[in-house]
């Protein structure tokens, strides 16, 4: 049934983000305040749902594990912005949203062998390979330190949020065909079940540059690969969109 759920909810998250992010940007550049009702937004806050698309790195490989193709990263959630001047342009943030990733890899078998994952070295001339691939499937809380040029009476302005996100893996996947043999997984134990790093987003108006930096490994202290510790760390950069 998780397997299920985690499925639709990939699927719908690819097929509503795009026309979110539209949204998103047609509304970034359309909303202004009414500057002849200014006690009315005295108590202003901004942007406090978010949307993001990543391209997935995998930081800290082995020279023998590369990756192909576009890993990718979808991400959605509530921030609540919390102004801590008068002028309410410094804020903290605190929230809560979901996140999807998959990340395309090579020369890696991930497969299950009497019991145990197995992580072994392939030579992917020799399979034939159309897919190898893992997938995580978080909820995160996001913190951030807030800054930016906004006002009561206008929507477009600079801003630069750094903040620190921790992420808790309800769901895994793993995916390897070819021509030899074809392997699924799911909901291994190989991955670290919470998942954290610092951030960054900046930018003006609509489009915002953003990245996160993993300071732990995807993989838990048990993983290996070819005798070592499997201590990979996830990149991801691309674009944050921000509204209300």
């Amino acid at each position: 049934m998780s397997s299920i759920y985690i499925k639709l909810l990939r699927l719908h998250m690819k097929r509503y983000l795009l026309p979110i992010l539209i949204l998103m940007s047609f509304l970034g550049f359309s909303q202004k305040y009414d500057t002849n009702t200014p006690e009315l937004y005295t108590k202003y806050r901004e942007d406090q749902f978010y949307a993001a698309v990543t391209y997935n790195l995998l930081n800290d490989k082995p020279s023998d594990i590369s990756q192909t193709g576009f890993s990718s990263g979808f991400h959605l959630g509530f921030i609540r912005d919390m102004p801590i001047n008068k002028r309410r342009n410094v804020a903290l943030g605190l929230g809560l949203g979901i996140s999807a990733n998959s990340y395309n890899q090579k020369n890696v078998l991930i497969q299950e062998i009497d019991n145990t994952i197995n992580f072994t070295k392939i030579d992917e001339g020799d399979y034939d390979v159309s897919k190898n691939k893992f997938a995580t499937y978080l909820v995160e809380v996001p913190f951030e330190l807030r800054w930016r040029t906004s006002s009561q009476s206008e929507y477009n302005f600079w801003r630069i949020y750094t903040g620190f996100k921790v992420g808790y893996v309800v769901y895994n996947t793993t995916k390897f065909k070819s021509e030899v043999t074809t392997e699924k997984l799911s909901n291994i134990n190989s991955f670290n079940s919470m998942q954290y790093g610092l951030t960054l987003s900046a930018g003006y108006g609509t489009w915002n540059f953003h990245v996160y930096y993993g300071l732990n490994s995807i993989f838990d202290g048990t993983t290996s690969f070819e005798g070592n510790s499997l201590d990979m760390t996830s990149l991801k950069i691309g674009l944050m969109f921000y509204i209300l």
